[in-house]
């Protein structure tokens, strides 16, 4: 069984706008709690008891968060500003951060500004040899990163925002990795955009065969815009 958890919460969150100004956008608070709070207790409940989380932004505010649930959630912060600097950014920043700390097992990996249901992450403790990456049907794909898969579910490619279409299943952010991850971080290089992308992690993975799509059957909520508060609201009130 896995029960560690690696969540990616280094960044501002500027797409939040001037609500991510003073404070990580996962610390807005939605129903009275902060979002992070949420996803944190679907964690425990689907039965994952170690939680690490790369932080980086306003890391006192993570400090105080962590402060006032000790007591619920078994949590320990990792600040990715002074293991890399403030220079170096991308999605895969958080691995490099808790190489030494998960090298050797496998791990949940989720970003700590996106919600699953309890039940979708259980399905994710796997611990087998593969590396899994959820998958979910979208209407716009085209927005997103979509999964190209074979017909023994294995992962091909991750291809970001297609300008054609190639199919409508989508990366969703959320992870199951081996330890194989941390083999093909050095063999990355520095995207277009100027980050070091996750996904190209993933792809150098599936590439050898080693990474399976699993389909999402819940509820995916991505926490990134002023009007997420709102849907998220709306989605805890109906899923109390």
């Amino acid at each position: 069984m896995i029960k560690k958890v690696l969540i990616s919460a280094a960044g501002r969150g500027s797409r939040m706008l001037h609500l991510s100004k003073d404070k990580p956008k996962h610390l807005i608070e939605t129903n009275g709690k902060p979002f992070l709070y949420y996803l944190l207790n679907n964690l425990k409940q689907a039965g994952f008891e170690e939680v690490i989380m790369v932080v980086g932004y306003k890391k006192d505010f993570m400090d105080q968060f962590l402060a006032k649930y000790k007591g619920e959630f078994n949590i320990s912060l990792v600040n990715q500003f002074d293991i890399l600097g403030e220079d170096r950014y991308g999605t895969a920043c958080p691995l490099e951060c808790v190489r030494d700390l998960l090298q050797g097992q496998s791990f949940l990996s989720v970003y700590g500004d996106n919600l699953y249901s309890v039940e979708d992450l259980k399905s994710f403790n796997i611990d087998d040899e593969y590396s899994y990456v959820a998958g979910l049907p979208h209407q716009q794909p085209q927005n997103y990163g979509v999964l190209r898969v074979n017909d023994k579910g294995l992962l091909e490619k991750i291809v970001e925002k297609p300008e054609k279409h190639i199919g409508n299943l989508i990366n969703t952010g959320l992870y199951k990795f081996t330890t194989e991850v941390f083999d093909y971080l050095d063999k990355i290089d520095i995207s277009p955009r100027g980050e070091y992308e996750l996904t190209d992690v993933i792809n150098l993975l599936a590439k050898q065969g080693k990474v399976k799509v699993k389909d999402l059957k819940g509820d995916w909520l991505d926490f990134g815009k002023p009007e997420d508060i709102e849907k998220v609201e709306n989605y805890l009130n109906n899923n109390a």
